[in-house]
């Protein structure tokens, strides 16, 4: 079976491209159905399969199905649900080895994509690797024997698990909650009503054409009407999914959005109060707020700084055997009292415990306190540059050894220069930091301070020295 297609749609962590063409047919996703039995390189046994709302997830489906079948393989299709009950299957149902999640997650309706895990661990870039040179090859070969098909109801389980776990947590909580026409409507709204809450619901009917704004809570654009409905109806806070429910938004009683280290830092201070393990661990991306790794740390907890990206991140929470890990995007995976992996719908369930155990200590209790209760900062918006990919690295190097050899070169000086991913710089109120992204021609840089002049300072120096840098590469420009 000969198959031509586009690489790039073979990600580091996952599948992912436009339908269509010579990126993602039905045809192609049959392939991988049979390179992922010859990957495995097991026959009769069970994998889950699942899919988001997207308007050509059904037929993707289907070839990926008919791909798993044909190889010997047996499925339990559990349909239209989030991508975290995909992996929460893996627990749940005996002796499946493995789930393929068929989303593409926040990208526009016209792109779909598929996620995979084997053993209970997503397949990582070289696996990934791996499995796009056994599609290409397209050897594949015949079993004596057809899979089983058999479909699974994993939201009922799903939701009896949360209530088993959290019972009425959500007594005298009251949350609107904006599935964004994806996957988390068909989860979200029902399971926090069975814990109590009053829900107002937004756009929980699932459409792949997302008719109402795009399901990408880290833009601050499709928040608009959740901010408009939480403070319309009075609710204690909004919550946001994405597109297959595994990142989370929350915007707070006056409107304002959690950024997703403050979000992080409301779980992990949650844990820290409650967990008897000495000095527990939580990861993050260098990204984030230097509050949030100061306050863990200053609550007896080890904060670990580590690379941005979600393979990054997980892989490091593994090593670390860490309680809890999260990115900036509102990826939030507990280990502590859950798998440890990224759910959006869990999320949202432990945020709303910790609300309703702060109403019952108050009455008067308002989520906009956990902005006031941390130190004020001046952060700004990401800046992107964009710089060929053949000079981006060399320019990271350099910036890392004179930043090294010159600390006085900004308003305050640098106490620290972190070089875990590109150049983080650390000063008394907060940091700068540039680097080269994994997956496009562009630097990404961020600023943090503890007064909107030294953030002015921050970032126009650092943008002063880059543009030094840049000056000599004709084709980088700003953007």
């Amino acid at each position: 079976m000969q198959i031509t297609f586009n690489d790039i749609v073979f990600g580091k962590n996952d599948i992912r491209g436009k339908v269509g063409g010579d990126e993602l047919t039905p045809k192609l996703y049959t392939a991988i159905g049979k390179a992922f039995a010859q990957y495995i390189g097991e026959t009769d046994v069970w994998v889950s399969v699942c899919r988001d709302a997207r308007n050509h997830s059904p037929q993707m489906t289907e070839a990926l199905i008919e791909g798993l079948i044909q190889s010997g393989i047996n499925v339990y299709d559990m349909g239209l649900c989030p991508t975290p009950l995909g992996y929460y299957s893996e627990y749940k149902i005996p002796n499946i080895v493995g789930t393929l999640i068929v989303t593409a997650s926040h990208n526009p309706p016209e792109y779909n994509g598929l996620k995979m895990t084997y053993k209970k661990t997503a397949l990582n870039e070289q696996e990934i690797a791996k499995l796009k040179e056994i599609t290409k090859a397209g050897k594949f070969p015949t079993s004596p024997q057809k899979g089983q098909l058999k479909t699974y109801d994993i939201i009922s389980d799903y939701i009896n698990e949360q209530l088993n776990n959290f019972k009425q947590a959500g007594h005298k909580v009251k949350v609107v909650v904006d599935s964004a026409n994806a996957t988390g409507g068909i989860v979200g709204p029902e399971l926090y009503r069975k814990m109590g809450c009053e829900v107002v619901e937004l756009y929980s009917e699932p459409d792949g054409n997302f008719p109402n704004h795009h399901p990408n809570p880290s833009d601050e654009k499709t928040l608009a009407d959740l901010k408009a409905k939480e403070i319309e109806t009075k609710a204690d806070f909004g919550i946001a999914f994405d597109g297959d429910s595994d990142r989370i938004g929350i915007v707070d009683d006056k409107g304002i959005s959690l950024a997703g280290d403050r979000l992080m830092l409301i779980f992990a201070l949650d844990i820290l109060s409650k967990n008897k393990k000495e000095n527990p661990t939580f990861v993050s991306e260098v990204k984030c707020s230097q509050v949030l790794y100061d306050t863990i740390e200053k609550n007896d907890g080890c904060a670990i700084m580590w690379k941005t990206g979600h393979g990054f991140i997980k892989s490091k929470m593994k090593e670390e055997n860490a309680l809890m890990a999260g990115e900036m995007s509102g990826h939030i995976f507990f280990k502590d009292r859950y798998y440890g992996y990224d759910d959006a719908v869990y999320a949202g369930c432990r945020f709303i415990e910790i609300v309703s155990s702060k109403k019952a200590e108050n009455p008067n209790f308002s989520v906009h306190e956990f902005i006031n209760s941390f130190p004020q900062t001046f952060t700004s918006e990401e800046v992107r540059l964009h710089c060929p990919n053949e000079h981006k690295y060399r320019i990271v190097e350099e910036l890392q050894s004179e930043f090294a050899s010159k600390p006085d070169v900004f308003a305050n000086k640098i106490n620290k220069v972190i070089t875990i991913d590109g150049v983080r710089l650390v000063f008394d109120d907060g940091f700068a930091l540039i680097r080269a992204s994994n997956t496009e021609p562009v630097f990404t840089l961020r600023f943090e301070a503890g007064s909107s002049d030294m953030l002015l300072n921050y970032r126009s120096k650092m943008l002063d020295i880059v543009d030094e840098k840049l000056k000599i590469i004709p084709t980088a420009i700003k953007k």
